[in-house]
């Protein structure tokens, strides 16, 4: 999806989701960035030893390197660039590693195209309302997606982990995410 037109700003997309990076890319592209996408830290390493971006968004969980590892490399290609990081398991320990690393911003997902936007070109939100703020319903589905992940799905070993009978995880994880 590499289209660069004269004028545009360019921007790199790194997300293992090929999906979701797929329909950010596009809808950005339609916001007047010049996208490319990569699906892994290396493939956009490789892309930026190539190419010059002025801007890109990383995700955090890839396999293979880390997006914050990734930032670290691109800043020391060019300094110049506004890396904004983003990911579907925040911490805080992983902001405060992401804008150690070179990062201007943190995003959660879900985001979209706007948001991402506003924050690559260092737009603050008129208002932070409570619309921004996720349910403690979404807040924990995420956590316990998380902690399922880093055991490989195995649920008996994440009910350990989290201290909680098998069989309540496997109801909280049978249900839907929360929206918001």
């Amino acid at each position: 999806m590499s289209s660069e037109a004269a004028g545009e700003p360019t921007l790199l997309i790194v997300d293992d989701d090929a999906t979701f990076r797929t329909a950010l890319g596009q809808a950005l592209g339609k916001s007047g960035f010049a996208v490319s996408l990569a699906a892994s830290a290396e493939e956009a390493a490789a892309m930026a030893r190539g190419h010059v971006f002025e801007y890109a968004l990383v995700d955090v969980r890839m396999p293979g390197q880390s997006g914050i590892d990734l930032v670290g490399m691109l800043r020391s290609m060019d300094d110049g660039i506004r890396i904004v990081v983003f990911t579907g398991y925040g911490t805080i320990a992983n902001a405060v590693a992401a804008i150690r690393a070179g990062a201007v911003d943190y995003l959660t997902k879900p985001v979209d195209a706007a948001r991402c936007a506003r924050s690559l070109l260092g737009v603050a939100p008129a208002a932070r309302g409570d619309e921004d703020l996720p349910s403690l319903e979404r807040v924990e589905w995420e956590y316990l997606q998380r902690v399922l992940a880093d055991c490989e799905g195995n649920i008996s070993e994440a009910a350990r982990k989290l201290r909680m009978h098998r069989r309540s995880l496997q109801r909280k994880l049978s249900r839907l995410p929360p929206r918001s």
